[in-house]
């Protein structure tokens, strides 16, 4: 029972942090989905058309990013590179270009089901939306994130 708590102890602060986390990730996709919503101002008939096919767009972005993360050793993470083989190094870089190559798939796969059912000035005010959303949602994160003057 005493390693059961002790185990515990040591598990709390990664599982606080990691309800943050999920806490802030669905604050930002209720946010996303306002501002979304707000900016491309679809009629009923776009929204029912729309709102399917970018739900469909974030499960499969979700469980990229997933894969992602379980695949945790990338090349920017390492620190000692020197004691990694060659073919090890080579590895993680051609890992990393199938990732980004499969996130490219992806975004084209999502972009011509849009443009086969919305009109193509929709879909521009969606990516000029979806830009505007990503640097406003850092200048937001960073400012609150920075330390405080006493």
């Amino acid at each position: 029972m005493k390693h059961l708590i002790i185990a515990f102890l040591f598990m709390f602060p990664i599982i606080a942090s990691a309800q943050k986390y999920g806490e802030r990730n669905a604050e930002i996709e209720s946010y996303k989905i306002a501002y979304l919503t707000q900016k491309l101002d679809l009629s009923s008939e776009e929204a029912k058309i729309f709102w399917p096919i970018y739900n469909d767009w974030q499960k499969e972005q979700t469980a990229l990013r997933k894969e992602r993360v379980q695949k945790m050793i990338s090349f920017r993470k390492l620190t000692e590179i020197e004691a990694l083989s060659d073919t090890e190094v080579q590895n993680l870089i051609v890992n990393d270009f199938s990732i980004k190559q499969r996130e490219l798939n992806l975004e084209k796969k999502y972009y011509y089901r849009l443009k086969s059912n919305l009109p193509i000035k929709t879909i521009g005010k969606f990516y000029r939306a979806q830009e505007a959303f990503k640097k406003e949602i850092l200048a937001k994160y960073r400012f609150n994130n920075r330390p405080q003057p006493n």
